[in-house]
């Protein structure tokens, strides 16, 4: 069945692309219209950022009537991306793994929602509340899905259906934006949770300080810095075209930072081949990040003897 979606005309921001674009992709067969009719409002399954109600039970997630007090547990106001999120994050979670053929527990598939809300969705309710503008410049999402509004030179000389039916192709653009880097985001997270017994089950050589697994690009970050407190290097196959190269990688504080548990070796910063077999005595090395937190060789045994000198 056809479900309609309603939001407001003219300018378009993160909140309402968002709140549409999750909306719509739980909905692929709907229609979308753009506009402050009331009436048209009134009949529609969904309306998101317009219509002044916030009832979820009845697809209404406006933010901007009087005595509006929609707020996270930590007291955060909703703009319409979280009020759509916060009802319907949980089903596109699980969607997105249904695509893969992957079984989440209940509990991961919340996790995930929670998780994206609170690195992601929050955020744009913020910039569209006048809380924070969090991502300044053009570095960010919001100010990503706001450049793709019409301007005011291409408006010029066109008549009002004609500047909005621009717009929606704009809205529509920056829909797909949205729906494109969300996936992306989820797919991630459910990546890292179909990972983590594997991470787990992973071999740890060198009196456990360093976790050898099978795959390349896999994510481990998170059980190893949650679950392994020893474990003070990842080796791994290296994905790329080249094929056969092994990676040793240095284990951060924690996530999200190049601070290191332990570095690499600093005479090895930045040297490659030659330079780097004579400085590290292993003869298939083949590069050290300058900032030594990354070094290949050619060969498991190479990576490993790498790790056991950084040791």
């Amino acid at each position: 069945m056809t479900r309609s979606i309603v939001t407001h005309s003219g300018s378009f921001h993160a909140d309402d692309v968002f709140g549409v674009a999750v909306l719509a992709a739980l909905h692929p067969d709907h229609s979308l219209t753009r506009t402050r009719d009331t009436a048209a409002i009134a009949q529609a399954d969904f309306a998101v950022d317009v219509g002044g109600e916030w009832d979820a039970a009845r697809g209404r997630f406006d933010h901007h009537q009087r005595g509006f007090e929609g707020a996270r547990p930590g007291g955060e106001g909703y703009a319409s991306a979280g009020l759509v999120w916060r009802e319907f994050g949980t089903a596109y979670v699980r969607q997105v793994a249904t695509g893969l053929n992957a079984t989440l527990a209940p509990a991961a598939v919340e996790a995930i929602a929670a998780d994206l809300d609170a690195s992601l969705v929050r955020y744009l309710d913020m910039v569209d509340t006048g809380v924070a503008m969090v991502a300044p410049g053009v570095f960010g999402l919001s100010s990503h899905v706001a450049a793709l509004n019409s301007t005011w030179l291409e408006d010029q000389g066109l008549s009002v259906d004609q500047q909005g039916a621009l717009q929606l192709e704009r809205f529509r653009e920056a829909m797909a934006l949205v729906q494109r880097f969300l996936q992306r985001l989820v797919l991630r997270r459910v990546g890292q949770e179909l990972a983590a017994d594997r991470v787990r089950a992973a071999p740890r050589l060198l009196d456990g300080r360093v976790l050898h697994l099978a795959e390349g690009g896999m994510p481990w970050t998170r059980v190893v810095l949650d679950e392994m407190p020893d474990v003070l290097f990842v080796l791994y196959p290296e994905r790329d075209d080249q094929g056969g190269r092994y990676v040793l990688r240095t284990v951060p504080v924690k996530a999200e930072s190049f601070e290191a548990r332990r570095d690499l070796p600093r005479a090895w910063a930045g040297l490659r081949d030659a330079q780097l077999v004579q400085a590290s005595g292993v003869f298939d090395a083949l590069f050290c990040h300058t900032n030594v937190f990354i070094a290949v060789a050619r060969s498991f045994e190479g990576a490993l003897k790498l790790a056991e000198l950084a040791l």
